[in-house]
C-alpha cells in the first residue's frame, strides 16, 4: 500500500506564514497582514479561470485565507495596474505576468522583491531552473517568482526532410538550404511571422536574431542593432521570407494555417501549437490532404528544433518567455507569500496542467523529489475538445527536449538591465517595422538595421 501522505514544504510554509506575524518585511515595506488578499491573474480564458477558482477554493480551505480573484486581459494589464497604483489600490499578488511585465512593474517600483525572494528561498532556490531565476532577478533582487515558460520552436516536416536527405534545421545554413530545396510543388520552404504591427513578428525575429548573437543592447545599455550580427539576422530573415515563403503579411493565424494545410515545410511558432497539431482542438485542426485519413499525420511527421545557431552565434539560442507570480509592494505579505508558495508547490501540477503544451515548469521538483514536477508535466492532459498526454503523441525524446529548453532561454535586454526599454519596444515594435522593409524588398539588411537602431535609440531616450 502507498506510504502515508507527507506534509509538503509548501504546506508547512503556508501554515507557518499564515500563523506568523510579518517575517522580515518591516513596517515600512508592507501593510498589516490580513486573511484576505486580492489576486490578479492574466489567465482570462474561461476554462482556466474555472480551474484557478478551484485551486483558490482549496487554498482557502487549507489556510483560512480568502482570495478575491480578478482576471485581467494581458493587453489591458499595463493601464489597469497603472490606474490601480495611482489610486493606491494595488492587488496583493499578480500572476501569469511576462518577463517584460515584471520589468515594467519593477521599473515603477511596484514589486516586493524581498517577499518574492522569501518564497523562492523557502521553496528551495535550487529546485528552480537557474535560467528562470536569472531572468527574474535584477541587481541581486528577486523581482518575481518564476512559474512556467515556453520557448519558440522551429517545426519541420520530418517526412519531407528525410525524402530530400536534409538534416534537422538547427543552424542558419541548414534552414536556408532546406527552405530553398523544399520551396516547390505548392509547398513553401518556410512560413513565419512578417506582419509589422504584430508582437509575434518581434518574438519570431528575436528567436532567430539571438541565434546569431544579435543583441538589443550591450551590458552598458548602448543599443546594438546595427552590428554585423544583427545585419546578418535581418538579411537571413528577409531572404527566407522574400524568396522561400508565402507572399503577403503573415501572422500567428496564417502561419499556422499554412503549415496545417501541408503547404509549408517549416514553421516558427510557440509550443502552444502542440495540442492543435495533435488534433485536440476543434477550432484549429490540421487540414493537410493526408490529415483527412489520419488526423495525427502532421504530428507524427513533425520534428521540433528548440535552440538554433547562426554563423556568429557562440552557442545555440532560443527565445523564451517566463510567466511569474509576484507579491506587490504594500501587500498583505504573509498571506500573499502563502498563496504564491501554494501555487508553486501543492497546486503546481494543477496550474501548469491547465495548458501543459505552453507551460513548461521552471520549478523542476522539490528538494526531496528533484524531478517531481517534470514528471507530473509529462503526464498532464493537453488539449481542449479532446485530451491526452503529449508524450502519447510525440514520444519521450521530444518531450525531454522541450522540458530542458527553459534552461537555455534567452531574451533581448533583460539581463542587461534594460527591462523598461524591452517593454517600450514591445509597444512600438520598431524592429518588425524595419524588418518589413527587408521582406518587401524596399531596403537592404544594413539599412533596416540602421533604421531599427535609430528608432530604438529614440525610444530609449524617452524611457530613461
Amino acid at each position: 500500500m502507498p506510504a502515508p501522505p507527507m506534509r509538503t514544504l509548501a504546506t508547512t510554509l503556508i501554515m507557518a506564514l499564515a500563523a506568523a506575524s510579518l517575517l522580515s518585511c518591516g513596517d515600512d515595506e508592507s501593510e498589516t497582514d490580513s486573511k484576505k488578499i486580492t489576486v490578479w491573474s492574466l489567465e482570462d480564458v474561461a476554462a482556466r479561470v474555472t480551474a484557478t477558482k478551484a485551486i483558490i477554493a482549496d487554498f482557502t480551505k487549507q489556510t483560512g485565507i480568502t482570495v478575491d480573484l480578478v482576471t485581467v486581459n494581458e493587453d489591458q494589464f499595463p493601464s489597469l495596474i497603472a490606474s490601480s497604483a495611482a489610486a493606491g489600490e494595488l492587488p496583493d499578488v499578480v500572476g501569469s505576468v511576462s518577463l517584460a511585465g515584471v520589468r515594467t512593474l519593477a521599473g515603477n517600483e511596484l514589486l516586493h522583491p524581498s517577499a518574492n525572494a522569501e518564497v523562492v528561498d523557502a521553496l528551495g532556490r535550487q529546485t528552480f531552473s537557474p535560467r528562470a531565476i536569472e531572468l527574474t532577478t535584477e541587481d541581486g533582487r528577486q523581482l518575481a517568482v518564476p512559474s512556467d515558460g515556453w520557448g519558440q520552436l522551429l517545426v519541420y516536416r520530418k517526412d519531407l526532410f528525410d525524402a530530400a536527405g536534409l538534416p534537422a534545421p538547427d543552424t542558419y545554413e541548414k534552414i536556408a538550404a532546406a527552405a530553398a530545396k523544399l520551396n516547390t510543388g505548392g509547398v513553401a520552404g518556410i512560413t513565419a511571422a512578417t506582419a509589422p504591427g504584430d508582437v509575434f513578428t518581434q518574438q519570431t525575429f528575436e528567436h532567430l536574431a539571438l541565434a546569431n548573437n544579435c543583441q538589443l543592447t550591450d551590458d552598458s545599455g548602448a543599443v546594438k542593432l546595427n552590428t554585423p550580427e544583427c545585419v546578418e539576422a535581418f538579411r537571413f530573415y528577409g531572404d527566407l521570407m522574400r524568396n522561400h515563403s508565402v507572399k503577403g503579411a503573415q501572422d500567428v493565424d496564417t502561419t499556422r494555417a499554412t503549415y496545417f494545410a501541408g503547404k509549408a515545410a517549416m514553421l516558427v511558432w510557440s509550443p502552444f501549437i502542440l495540442d492543435e497539431l495533435a488534433g485536440l482542438r476543434n477550432d484549429a485542426k490540421p487540414t493537410c490532404p493526408q490529415c483527412q485519413a489520419d488526423p495525427t499525420f502532421l504530428a507524427k511527421n513533425s520534428g521540433f528544433v528548440t535552440a538554433i545557431k547562426g554563423p556568429n552565434g557562440a552557442e545555440p539560442a532560443q527565445y523564451g518567455e517566463i510567466s511569474s507570480w509576484a507579491v506587490l509592494d504594500g501587500a498583505a505579505a504573509d498571506s500573499a507569500k502563502s498563496f504564491v508558495a501554494y501555487l508553486l508547490d501543492d497546486a503546481y501540477p494543477r496550474w501548469f496542467g491547465m495548458s501543459p503544451e505552453g507551460r513548461f515548469p521552471v520549478r523542476k521538483g522539490t528538494a526531496q523529489e528533484p524531478e517531481k514536477f517534470l514528471t507530473a508535466w509529462n503526464t498532464s492532459q493537453a488539449g481542449v475538445d479532446a485530451k491526452k498526454p503529449l508524450a502519447e503523441v510525440y514520444g519521450e525524446e521530444v518531450l525531454a527536449n522541450l522540458r530542458r529548453s527553459p534552461d537555455t532561454f534567452q531574451r533581448w535586454g533583460l539581463t542587461q538591465g534594460q527591462g523598461k526599454l524591452v517593454g517600450a519596444i514591445l509597444g512600438e515594435l520598431p524592429v518588425p517595422k524595419a524588418l518589413a522593409d527587408v521582406v518587401s524588398g524596399k531596403s537592404d539588411a544594413a539599412a533596416a538595421a540602421g533604421r531599427a537602431q535609430k528608432d530604438v535609440e529614440a525610444i530609449k531616450a524617452g524611457v530613461n
